[in-house]
């Protein structure tokens, strides 16, 4: 008898385009979420976006209530759900980069609200997915929390974000090719669950990307229209999973490992960019196919070598032959790297001198 059952969370509408911020009252309106709004942004983001947002409600009648947010913490998400309390919203709407999206996020679910994530920056994906990171301390927490039930992207405030957090937000979706190779390989190997759909939709959203490095430039919306449809790609992909397996393998363990190592120095994407180099060529080899990753991140203008993360050779070495330690994930790594062997494949791939 079959028995097997899922349960995938996606959400019901993704508005993305040029002058939509406009259009969120009536997002949240059609996803039936009624009450006040509680939005959650940082400094920038709510003069460029949240701002206005609030004023779109009260044009309707609505008086939203803003907390604003400098840091991705648990700490903040403790003060969001506080303001909560006094507020008693009934929704959530996160403004901002990844950091503000996180928390509200966070918040939103352990607060049993709907959240609506508007992201002003097409830094990573968890503007869409069902999980968000959060820093404590010197180590970041991978924190599953519902996906937001509706998306507004607009591309104009996004493609006027700085250049950077969209080359950190390609270099994300491109890393997806490792993480899926790993996760093919835990099947395989360990015998771990893996979703033919949602691997086939990451892969090809990463290898789109690659193929459209070119087109991406800074300021352009139609660049940041191609970046955040991968990004929302990538988070659906991860709803169907049911994990980050579609977007987290070895090359995230990596980057982990050097928010310990050598904590603040890079973005998250860059330094899973630079990690899917160096796992890709474990994956592949000889073969050269992590020349074309290297390539595609180098067009971007996006990070291939520690120098251009700010980190030392050492560092880098440190992090790949430690990275297994992070979390029981079975990747490329296996049980770990020997020193010699991560300086090895950090050489072999330019990624240290």
């Amino acid at each position: 008898m079959f028995e097997k059952s899922t349960w995938i969370k996606l959400p019901r509408n993704v508005v993305l385009g040029h002058e939509v911020l406009d259009d969120v009252p009536a997002v949240v309106e059609d996803v039936h979420l009624g009450g006040e709004p509680l939005v959650v942004t940082s400094p920038t983001p709510n003069e460029v976006a949240a701002q206005d947002i609030v004023a779109s409600f009260a044009e309707r009648g609505v008086e939203a209530t803003t907390v604003v947010i400098e840091e991705a913490t648990f700490a903040a998400v403790q003060r969001v759900m506080d303001r909560a309390e006094s507020a008693d919203p009934g929704l959530i709407v996160g403004v901002g980069g990844g950091k503000v999206i996180d928390v509200a996020k966070v918040a939103g679910d352990e607060l049993g609200l709907g959240f609506v994530s508007v992201p002003t920056a097409a830094s990573h994906d968890g503007i869409v997915s069902g999980r968000a990171s959060v820093p404590d301390g010197d180590t970041r927490h991978s924190v599953a929390a519902d996906p937001p039930l509706a998306v507004v992207g607009d591309t104009g405030v996004i493609a006027d974000a700085p250049w950077e957090l969209t080359t950190a937000g390609c270099a994300d979706i491109i890393s997806n090719a490792t993480a899926v190779k790993d996760w093919r390989l835990a099947h395989r190997l360990k015998g771990a669950t893996y979703s033919e759909y949602a691997g086939a939709l990451s892969e090809m959203t990463a290898e789109m990307l690659v193929e459209r490095a070119g087109d991406v430039h800074p300021g352009l919306e139609e660049s940041a229209w191609l970046v955040v449809k991968a990004l929302v790609s990538s988070g659906v992909a991860m709803s169907i999973a049911g994990s980050s397996r579609p977007a987290s393998g070895a090359e995230h363990l990596f980057s982990h490992q050097l928010d310990r190592i050598a904590p603040g120095k890079a973005l998250h994407g860059h330094q899973v960019g630079v990690g899917a180099i160096m796992v890709e060529y474990l994956h592949t080899g000889a073969s050269g196919e992590w020349r074309s990753v290297r390539d595609a991140l180098a067009s971007l203008d996006a990070p291939t070598t520690a120098d251009e993360l700010g980190i030392t050779d050492e560092e880098v070495v440190e992090a790949l032959s430690t990275a297994h330690e992070i979390r029981d994930r079975y990747t490329i790594l296996g049980d770990g790297m020997s020193r010699r062997a991560a300086r090895n494949v950090a050489r072999q791939t330019g990624v240290i001198s």
